[in-house]
């Protein structure tokens, strides 16, 4: 077994949140290095665990950590945007709790090899699914100024958007940019001086945004909210754990919405659109890490967890 040490974000206030019973169904759909799963699969007696991945290591490294409760997981490659055809194809409808931790898992980070980190010179990758076809190559190397300006713009919130963007268009028209260090070195010659000497890394913008089109992280989002709270049973949870602003807006909206009963205008007698609450808040405001949590693991530091409860239609 692999000699890292995953420390799990917010594992005790997840626990809380999905209130897991020994005999209870769940799903965690972001898999990792099952720092979460293995404690729900340690409170499990008659109960299964379904643990879903995009990445085949990731798997791989969980089924050893998951070994002693061998029986009662099953293991899934693939995205949590496809989370009902997933379960469909190992017969499962309806679960009592699903997790979702959204941030990129620390060995993803820590390997030069999967080239995420722009501390580290590695080739251009960024796949979470190393099976999947777009890489971070084929985005900085093919896309348009136009689209990389937005997702610069967009999934980065880096305001020197298009200066990068044509800095790394220049770059590609002379050579193909190959490297971690290239690009960094690209987005560091685009930006003026004064945001050099900013305390964040010039380049963590940039990375994450051209992550976020790699994986298309954010698409999926709307999708596997949709489909997990399709696919509770009443009274099952949902937890949801973001690290960025972008994926917690989203996580936000979508959750509120389904808290929303009748639309109905104000002045109408009588309800017809039938609207009616899916789910309640758990969690009123979101969880974040505490003092201690912070100290033994800093990049738990951005963590928001949300987490609702899927009401009975009939007791509303």
């Amino acid at each position: 077994m692999s000699e890292y040490r995953h420390t799990p974000v917010l594992l005790d206030a997840c626990m809380e949140a999905l209130s897991v019973r020994p005999e209870g169904l769940y799903v965690d759909g972001t898999l990792g290095r099952a720092g979460h799963a293995s404690e729900i699969a340690r409170r499990l007696t008659s109960g299964r665990l379904v643990g879903i991945d995009r990445d085949p290591e990731a798997l791989s490294a969980s089924a050893e950590r998951l070994a002693p409760w061998r029986d009662r997981v099953t293991l899934l490659h693939g995205s949590f945007a496809d989370l009902g055809a997933l379960l469909d194809s190992i017969g499962v409808r309806e679960a009592d709790g699903m997790l979702f931790d959204l941030g990129v898992s620390s060995p993803q980070l820590d390997d030069p090899a999967r080239g995420f980190s722009y501390l580290r010179d590695a080739p251009l990758d960024m796949r979470m699914d190393t099976t999947s076809a777009l890489s971070a190559r084929d985005v900085l190397n093919t896309w348009p100024e136009s689209e990389l300006r937005r997702i610069l713009y967009e999934y980065g919130e880096e305001r020197y958007a298009p200066a990068i963007a044509r800095a790394v268009v220049r770059a590609r028209e002379a050579r193909p940019i190959e490297t971690t260090a290239e690009f960094a070195d690209i987005i560091r010659g685009a930006m003026p001086a004064r945001a050099l000497r900013e305390k964040q890394h010039p380049a963590k913008r940039s990375f994450q945004a051209v992550r976020i089109a790699v994986n298309g992280e954010l698409d999926a989002l709307e999708p596997m909210l949709n489909a997990a709270v399709e696919r509770l049973r009443p009274g099952g949870r949902l937890a949801v754990i973001t690290f960025h602003s972008l994926e917690d807006r989203i996580v936000k909206r979508t959750l509120k919405a389904f808290q929303q009963g009748c639309t109905c205008p104000k002045e109408f007698p009588v309800c017809v659109c039938g609207r009616r609450p899916r789910v309640r808040p758990v969690t009123r405001k979101p969880v974040t890490p505490g003092e201690n949590e912070l100290r033994d693991n800093p990049r738990a530091r951005s963590a928001k967890l949300r987490a609702v409860e899927k009401l009975n239609p009939f007791d509303i």
